[in-house]
């Protein structure tokens, strides 16, 4: 046994990072004191456990000085907000995956195609621009739970050699914005709002028109990456944090073991007041006329489009819902155009390209169906639970509806 590591009872003591000793341990808090990394583990049989978790000296909050406690709320208000701009975008490839392969093979086994294999040109690609943490953390989820293959996620970012841990998993990572957009279906930006007019520049000329740019960037509004884009099929989320955020968030969580969280998930829900971070329930129309386009480029009719839609939400939970609300969900024509465009429309037409942009900032068709429809936030809310693996709680099968805020 060297002297980096101590034997007792059978089990092997280590520090961190595996070097020898104190070294290990960095300071964290420079002229303010030394807090020190003292993460020592106990391995047993595979089994990690922080022997030093509840030592409170040691957290990072004991060497925030009291006057500045009042900042550390923004921890949990960061991760909250990321952890539900990953779970919406991940809910959002799944679908997209689930409707590409379901009009790949024309089949009404909807659900079973979410695990299963197609050819490559079926896959659903999709691309990150931007390897910050944001990035990062995207990658992860989408790999865990859309799941999207390695070979169909491909990074964008000014410094791919810090992304050895994706590229090792098969992820090309590269700095090529205008080549990532050529090729993906769904483009994530994960940029800072001071790179994103450059961005746009350089990847404009390549957007097709069916490709869908899904934007985290929160400062610039979708009407202006509308115009710096010269693009219509955006998708851009809109959050409001309450003032007594709640303290479910945690900011050390990584974001695929949060998602694995009942709680969290809950608090994720687009339908859920839980968490103290609110989604404007505008994302939602966005995100099903997205879905109409991405099939309206498939050159899809409209009638397999609406069965596809419907067949979204899984008859095994009619049981769970209220008799009168027991038949199922079946979407109509009228309830994403007008009724007079619906009457000419042929059953072997497409839906239109509708432009994102204005579904996100106007009232639409949809909209009057998601204020009229009594059954359509359960179903969905069962939807939203089953694509995370979790199955929905007598207690949660009534949530109170979240509007959200006025988009802007």
């Amino acid at each position: 046994m060297g002297a980096a590591s101590l034997e007792l009872g059978g089990e092997v003591l280590k520090p961190p990072l595996g070097e020898p000793g104190a070294r290990a341990h960095a300071p964290l808090l420079g002229g303010r004191g030394l807090k020190w990394l003292a993460s020592v583990t106990a391995v047993d049989a595979g089994l990690e456990m922080d022997l030093l978790e509840d030592l409170e000296t040691l957290k990072f909050e004991s060497g925030i000085h009291e006057e500045d406690q009042s900042w550390l709320y923004l921890l949990g208000r960061s991760h909250g907000l990321m952890t539900k701009a990953c779970a919406h975008a991940t809910f959002f490839c799944k679908l997209l995956h689930n409707m590409r392969y379901a009009g790949s093979l024309g089949s009404s086994c909807f659900h079973v195609l979410a695990i299963g294999n197609s050819a490559d040109d079926d896959a659903l690609k999709v691309g990150i621009i931007g390897g910050g943490h944001l990035g990062k953390q995207l990658a992860h989820t989408l790999l865990q739970f859309v799941p999207i293959p390695a070979e169909n996620l491909r990074i964008s970012t000014r410094r791919p050699e810090t992304l050895d841990e994706f590229k090792k998993l098969g992820i090309q990572c590269f700095y090529q914005n205008a080549s990532l957009v050529g090729w993906a279906n769904v483009v994530f930006l994960c940029c800072l709002p001071s790179q994103l007019p450059n961005i746009c520049v350089e990847i404009q000329t390549r957007l097709g028109k069916d490709c869908i740019v899904y934007s985290f960037v929160s400062a610039i509004p979708v009407s202006r990456l509308k115009l710096l884009l010269n693009h219509t099929n955006i998708l851009r989320p809109q959050y409001q944090c309450a003032e007594d955020l709640a303290h479910i968030w945690g900011a050390n969580k990584e974001i695929t073991a949060a998602l694995q969280d009942p709680v969290i998930i809950q608090a994720t829900c687009p339908y859920s007041p839980a968490g103290g971070i609110s989604l404007n329930i505008k994302w939602l129309e966005g995100m099903f006329y997205a879905l109409l386009n991405f099939c309206t480029a498939k050159d899809m009719p409209h009638s397999q489009v609406l069965r596809h839609l419907s067949e979204l939400f899984p008859s095994q939970h009619l049981k769970a819902c209220k008799k009168d609300e027991a038949s199922p969900l079946k979407f109509q024509a009228q309830d994403f155009v007008s009724k007079i465009y619906a009457k000419n429309l042929s059953q072997k037409r497409p839906f239109p390209l509708f432009d994102l942009t204005a579904v996100q900032l106007k009232e639409t068709p949809f909209s009057q169906y998601l204020s009229n429809s009594t059954t359509f936030q359960d179903r969905f809310t069962h939807l939203y639970y089953d694509s995370f693996g979790i199955s929905l709680t007598k207690e949660q099968e009534e949530p109170e509806v979240s509007k959200g805020s006025p988009s802007q």
